[in-house]
């Protein structure tokens, strides 16, 4: 039977809001329950955790996001009207949203700066730190390469042996959202804002930034943007930066986008993402995750190191060797597409 709005507020949240009117289920992923209602002749929305043995550290890490993120002015996010630790339930504001503009990434690259800059060093702690690629994933990385009939060099592997070291070695604290994907991104005439907060952290803003150029890895809608989209919106995103902070962003990018490459569980969806790996399945079966399969996103990632790591100091070796791990997908799969450039 499925659980109605009513009776996933508890005594507490409808002594003090009221008791939910006309509540219609929206989609969600299957990790949460999400309804649409009115209380007190104001439309809301009630989100529930699904039991599970992470649902109540994703209900702690929505919340603490969301408030975070709240400190933005004009708002990046719903506000909090009421949440129920005890039954994994928020209320939240409704906000209403229209279709993206066809330059969509230009405004969400500035609204992401902004949300990621909402997070101080005070909050450590707040929120888990994010987590970056690992030795391992360098080394399922360079077996499908090997597989494919490119072994790779020293020189290469000591390139991606640093790359690791430096991205779990940051200390920044950007909030990060987590999963910052078309349809987590709510488009108003107030502006964008950003929901479906389950998997916030602390860390370096770059990494949720290489979003845009690397293809949305942990979602299920990839989407390419053109290039000289992709230009305007991440300079926006560093004039928001700048703005937010007083401060020019720091970092690099390529090394953001070379980190989302080694992720194979960057491959499926997140229920399927721990303990397989994802890359060694590359040569025998190609799958569809959403807008595009397997091997189109790795076709385009390779691409997009290849290109972002030309005369790179760090990288430039990993650059010809993924301009060659891409030629040697496309020779084996040439009928393979590029990504859509649009979202869906």
């Amino acid at each position: 039977m499925r659980m109605r709005a009513s009776a996933a507020l508890g005594d507490e949240l409808r002594d003090r809001l009221g008791s939910p009117t006309g509540a219609r289920r929206l989609d969600s992923s299957p990790r949460s329950r999400v309804w649409r209602a009115e209380l007190g002749g104001t439309t809301v929305v009630i989100k529930q955790m699904v039991d599970g043995p992470d649902a109540s550290l994703r209900f702690g890490r929505e919340v603490t996001a969301l408030r975070l993120a709240s400190r933005a002015d004009p708002p990046l996010v719903p506000a909090i009207l009421g949440t129920d630790p005890g039954r994994r339930v928020m209320v939240l504001e409704y906000v209403d949203s229209h279709d993206p503009p066809e330059d969509w990434v230009v405004g969400y690259g500035a609204a992401l700066a902004r949300l990621h800059a909402t997070a101080t060093p005070d909050d450590a702690g707040a929120l888990p730190r994010w987590s970056p690629p690992s030795l391992d994933d360098v080394s399922a990385f360079l077996a499908l390469a090997a597989e494919l009939g490119l072994p790779a060099s020293a020189a290469v592997s000591a390139e991606l042996g640093g790359l690791v070291d430096r991205l779990q070695r940051t200390a920044r604290h950007s909030l990060l959202h987590g999963d910052p994907c078309p349809g987590n991104d709510l488009h108003t005439s107030g502006g964008l804002r950003f929901v479906d907060f389950e998997q916030a952290a602390l860390g370096d803003g770059l990494v949720e930034l290489a979003y845009l150029r690397i293809g949305f890895p942990t979602c299920w809608c990839v989407t390419a943007p053109p290039e000289p989209l992709l230009r305007r919106a991440e300079e926006a995103y560093r004039t928001a930066w700048r703005d937010a902070t007083g401060a020019e962003l720091q970092g690099d990018l390529a090394d953001a986008c070379a980190g989302w490459l080694l992720r194979g569980d960057a491959l499926v969806e997140k229920a399927h993402r721990q303990g397989i790996d994802h890359l060694a399945r590359i040569p025998r079966e190609d799958w569809h995750w959403g807008t595009a399969t397997a091997r189109q996103r790795l076709l385009h990632r390779l691409g997009v190191v290849a290109e972002t790591t030309r005369d790179h100091a760090r990288l430039a070796g990993l650059g010809e060797f993924c301009a060659a791990m891409r030629g040697r997908v496309l020779t084996r799969w040439p009928a393979l597409q590029p990504l859509p450039s649009r979202r869906p």
